[in-house]
């Protein structure tokens, strides 16, 4: 089922300890943006060594930007429920 979703968008974060950095990329999967929005809520909520994914099937009605707030909300939900690890000390963040 999650391989026929319309998009599947992620992102990931990885604290280094042996290098001292931090990792991380995303990926939109067609939904343009979507993927940078998750991102950027796995940095604000300081969360480390984790991947998120979430799909989104098109059912018929265009969302437009409010389709950013209900992706944000799951994610940020499933985040919230499974208790993942906060960040590590202060170090360089490198994109990969």
């Amino acid at each position: 089922k999650i391989a026929r979703a319309t998009h599947n968008q992620l992102a990931w974060r990885v604290w280094d300890a042996r290098r001292g950095v931090q990792l991380h990329d995303n990926d939109d999967d067609g939904e343009s943006g979507a993927g940078s929005k998750l991102a950027e809520l796995l940095s604000l909520m300081r969360v480390n060594n984790v991947l998120v994914v979430v799909s989104r099937w098109y059912g018929g009605i265009k969302l437009g930007p409010d389709r950013f707030r209900h992706i944000i909300s799951t994610a940020r939900r499933a985040l919230e429920e499974t208790g993942v690890e906060r960040e590590a000390p202060a170090g360089k963040c490198r994109a990969h």
